[in-house]
């Protein structure tokens, strides 16, 4: 596979374009790789720059800025300070987990089964919540009691054993989850975790 060719930029030369600085600066790819060469006064000398590094690369003469130079020596003549190529080392993009809710599955699947299979990202996002709400008490002070004074405790009046009969049945009947479909989400969370 040929190397690719560098476009033309504005500077009207292959990998030359103007600094902010108003100096000329040449990048140089070869083989999935980049390199920065240098900066000069005009962009005909970063011209010469890049062409001497096609030829080390050894590329076509198709790439060259001047293919009237003959030779590798010719191009070395013309810059007489050399050239210093310096890779350029891109940095790795990690990609960040997604949460893809598929086709007949819930929201509260999808983030559990996410929950599961990344949990620093839910370790790292609760310390998110828990600095957060730790910054804003600090920023609020501490709590004032209301400007009514502390709560009050007001005592029942009632001491029938009836009216506390009714409150402990009303209160036997609320046990457990009323809520069917968050008993069936985690009974799946639960069987899934098994698996």
């Amino acid at each position: 596979m040929a190397p690719k060719k560098t476009p033309k930029g504005k500077s009207g030369f292959f990998g030359v374009r103007q600094k902010p600085s108003g100096n000329w600066g040449v990048e140089f790819s070869d083989t999935g790789r980049r390199w920065w060469i240098d900066t000069y006064p005009s962009a005909h000398e970063a011209a010469r720059a890049y062409d001497m590094a096609v030829w080390r690369a050894e590329r076509p003469r198709s790439h060259l800025n001047f293919p009237e130079i003959e030779s590798r020596a010719e191009a070395e003549l013309l810059v007489p300070q050399g050239i210093n190529m310096k890779e350029i080392t891109m940095k790795k993009k990690t990609k960040k987990p997604s949460v893809v809710v598929s086709a007949g599955k819930t929201d509260e699947e999808a983030m559990a089964r996410f929950a599961r299979e990344n949990p620093e990202y839910v370790q790292a996002e609760m310390e998110y919540y828990w600095k957060r709400e730790a910054e804003q008490k600090k920023k609020k002070g501490p709590k004032k009691e209301d400007e009514a004074g502390p709560s009050t405790v007001i005592p029942i009046e009632s001491s029938s054993e009836e009216d506390w009969a009714d409150f402990s049945e009303e209160e036997e009947e609320e046990e457990g989850c009323d809520d069917p479909t968050k008993e069936e989400f985690w009974e799946q969370f639960r069987s899934s975790d098994e698996e």
